[in-house]
């Protein structure tokens, strides 16, 4: 679906080159070049996760500097990237499945809408949105076990017992240790602690997200587009002055676009975010006990720093899903125009 918009008292028009669907995508550059290129991202950005995961499973407010202060100083830099293997390992398949059914379900759902005559913009709306639940329900099947296995890792402190930030009273070698532990006191269902409301916290937020980027997208150009453009010498035949964004003004615009829909989708799923990192951190208990349900989690939450204690973590995660938004929309979109078959190839 193409972007581009229209003012029609101004007689202004922007052209953005059209979205890259599925079709024209050469699958093993994409695949091969997403591996690389988001490996990188979450190396980046992972920090950002373990303190935004400390906060949450920490008994009382802590500050973030404070928490990062106390990583450093007890656990040395490497705590930080605690559980990044882990996570690295899961993020790959994850993504491959997150994207393919991204793309896939946009492109569909985006064809069938204009067919049944509803309005490009609206059509490009439902679309993101429909293509943002199902790669989110997709890539969970994977993602579920590795970020339970990780988070745990995360909250994992030294042996110095100032730190405050984990609820853990299991230690763990590695990631194959924790795999084997949590397997031998919780089974199969403590890999998947937690999947019912991750669906419940991603797939909204993916929904959200992607329906709001591309709603943020257009409001974008439509406010500023027009004075970030370059403009054409000649005007069209209607006398409507065309204006053709350089590829940096689309990042820059398509960067601005992924924060605003990040943020709010933070803010938005930050309560079931912290009850979903609550529950796949706690031990199975040893004489096969279950822990917390949600509905206990929750209780205790309120308990213990009121309603407010449902956000904690929220600047971390509102820095990362913002930040985390930016950088996965920029770098996805160069990926698919590096990943994009040549036109004698697309040629039937």
């Amino acid at each position: 679906m193409n972007l581009s918009t229209a003012d029609e008292e101004s007689a202004q028009e922007i052209h953005i080159p059209a979205d890259i669907d599925w079709q024209m995508l050469d699958k093993s550059k994409f695949f091969f070049l997403g591996a690389a290129l988001f490996s990188g991202v979450s190396a980046t950005l992972y920090p950002v996760v373990v303190l935004k995961t400390r906060q949450q499973v920490a008994q009382s407010q802590v500050s973030c500097v404070k928490t990062a202060i106390s990583i450093v100083r007890h656990e040395g830099f490497r705590g930080l990237y605690r559980g990044f293997g882990t996570s690295l390992m899961g993020t790959i398949p994850a993504r491959a499945l997150y994207m393919t059914a991204l793309e896939v379900t946009k492109s569909n759902v985006g064809i069938a809408t204009i067919r049944l005559g509803i309005p490009e913009p609206t059509a490009a709306a439902i679309a993101n949105a429909a293509a943002g639940l199902s790669a989110a329900m997709a890539a969970q099947l994977v993602w579920t076990p590795v970020d339970v296995v990780s988070q745990r890792l995360m909250v994992q402190g030294g042996e110095n017992p100032k730190i405050p930030n984990s609820t853990s009273t299991c230690k763990y070698l590695g990631g194959i240790d924790a795999f084997r532990k949590i397997l031998s006191t919780d089974g199969p269902r403590g890999l998947y602690r937690g999947f019912g409301i991750s669906i419940l916290t991603y797939a909204p937020s993916n929904a959200v997200w992607w329906a709001s980027y591309s709603v943020a997208q257009r409001l974008v150009w439509g406010g500023i587009g027009c004075y970030l453009s370059k403009k054409d010498e000649v005007s069209s035949e209607n006398g409507v002055n065309t204006f053709r964004p350089d590829s940096k003004t689309i990042m820059a615009v398509q960067g601005l676009s992924a924060a605003m829909a990040g943020g709010v989708s933070a803010l938005i799923t930050m309560p079931l975010d912290t009850i979903k990192t609550r529950l796949q951190v706690l031990d199975g208990d040893e004489s096969g006990r279950r822990g917390p349900t949600i509905g206990q989690t929750v209780r205790n939450l309120v308990r213990e720093g009121g309603w407010m204690a449902c956000y904690r973590g929220l600047g971390p995660r509102w820095a990362s899903m913002s930040m985390s938004a930016t950088t996965m929309i920029t770098t996805y979109e160069f990926l698919k125009r590096l990943s994009t078959k040549s036109q004698e190839s697309l040629t039937p």
